[in-house]
């Protein structure tokens, strides 16, 4: 995809007219007076960086445990990771870079301890009372979950900042009226009631960049943790002939190079290429449209920033490589059940006997609180949980705990 390289941003010069202008905010659910020295976008930005939840991230896994070696992504490195490559890619746009830097460090707020496995397991007991989605669980914690400021639960992010986190993956309703996927987490609607995002637009082209980077992100450093593990070899990503032709070039630059830089340089360029391909369809969904306006973009009904059709197959073709390779191979599913059995039991303690979730401050009254309210609170806590302490708690209430190694 061809960049037009006159057009692209390098920090300095006035916003396009399609960015998101912090100026021009919609705004807080409750106003705040203005910062002297921040914009709004940065504002939001810098809470999320200080919430518990930004923290916890360091202790939650990506796709390996953290007992498996400190040199693999946790849900915080892969984080940093994602908003490193959404400030790439809003600069190369003239775009806010704050806000699509805010998106992407609270995009995973709402992660359970051991990634995907505990959230599925969380999901499942919670089925009866609405289930668990950890987009909806972030939205919970950046609007009540978070209890730093004295006027107000949450974080009292921007409006722009919450659509972003809700909706950086497209709208959730569809013109039919129906979820697009899915019936929508009542916790989204909740607050859309008193608070409407819009559910059935598009978000900012600013959002939309955070979400292609959590793609690009992962596509790339869960194929170097593969390979660190062992999981992966080379030979299985020569079976991608966009892999393969990246491998080709550093062979014929760095002959005889160490596995190590070798897979260094491979990373590197395919992070480059992604990222050149996504300004490139963006920059032509851009020309084509004209939008005058950050309304513009959420009215366009497409997505802006994605990857090229040659380049989709190929972020096709990465993903299946992935799931059968690493997220499904034996070893990870045996350590998945591991995992799935530790959030399972600890959900059914503490619904037994709520005392057991120690220092949690709401556990006095929770006995006076009906059913679905009572499981909710279990659910937000144990998906506070890091792997750690997660762990931890089991050996505390358990005689056997799973080894997750």
């Amino acid at each position: 995809m061809t960049i037009d390289r006159q057009a692209l941003g390098f920090g300095v010069g006035a916003l396009a007219s399609y960015a998101s202008d912090p100026w021009t905010t919609r705004g807080r659910l409750f106003p705040e007076s203005i910062s002297p020295t921040r914009s709004d976008f940065q504002r939001d930005r810098d809470r999320i960086v200080h919430t518990t939840a930004f923290r916890r991230l360091k202790h939650k896994t990506q796709v390996f445990i953290a007992a498996d070696g400190d040199h693999y992504r946790t849900r915080l490195t892969h984080t940093i990771e994602v908003a490193q490559i959404a400030r790439a890619l809003a600069r190369a746009l003239k775009l806010d870079e704050d806000l699509a830097e805010g998106v992407a460090l609270v995009h995973d707020f709402g992660h359970t301890p051991f990634g995907h496995t505990g959230e599925d397991a969380l999901h499942a007991v919670l089925e009866p009372y609405g289930g668990f989605d950890h987009n909806a669980q972030s939205l919970r914690i950046v609007t009540k979950l978070e209890r730093r400021y004295a006027e107000f639960d949450g974080l009292n992010l921007t409006w722009e900042s919450l659509e972003g986190l809700v909706k950086h993956n497209g709208p959730l309703i569809g013109k039919d009226g129906q979820g697009t996927r899915g019936p929508v987490p009542q916790p989204i609607l909740d607050y859309c009631a008193i608070h409407d995002l819009e559910l059935d637009s598009h978000a900012s082209l600013e959002a939309q960049v955070a979400a292609i980077a959590d793609d690009i992100a992962y596509n790339t450093h869960d194929i170097d943790d593969g390979l660190r593990s062992g999981y992966l070899k080379f030979e299985m990503l020569e079976d991608i002939p966009f892999l393969a032709d990246l491998m080709k070039e550093v062979r014929d630059l760095y002959p005889g190079l160490e596995a190590s830089r070798f897979t260094h340089e491979i990373m590197r360029r395919q992070i480059t290429r992604m990222v050149e391909d996504v300004i490139g369809v963006a920059q032509g969904h851009l020309r084509d449209r004209r939008p005058e306006s950050v309304t513009d973009i959420r009215k366009a009904g497409i997505t802006f920033a994605s990857f090229s059709d040659e380049l989709s197959v190929t972020d096709k073709a990465i993903k299946k490589l992935l799931f059968t390779q690493i997220y499904r191979h034996p070893d990870i599913m045996r350590i998945r059940a591991g995992a799935a059995q530790i959030v399972t039991d600890l959900y059914t303690a503490f619904m037994a006997e709520p005392k057991e979730m120690q220092s949690h401050y709401w556990y006095d009254t929770i006995h006076m609180m009906p059913e679905h309210v009572k499981a909710r609170h279990v659910g937000d806590y144990l998906a506070g949980m890091t792997d750690t302490y997660a762990i931890a708690a089991h050996r505390r209430l358990f005689d056997h705990t799973p080894d997750l190694r």
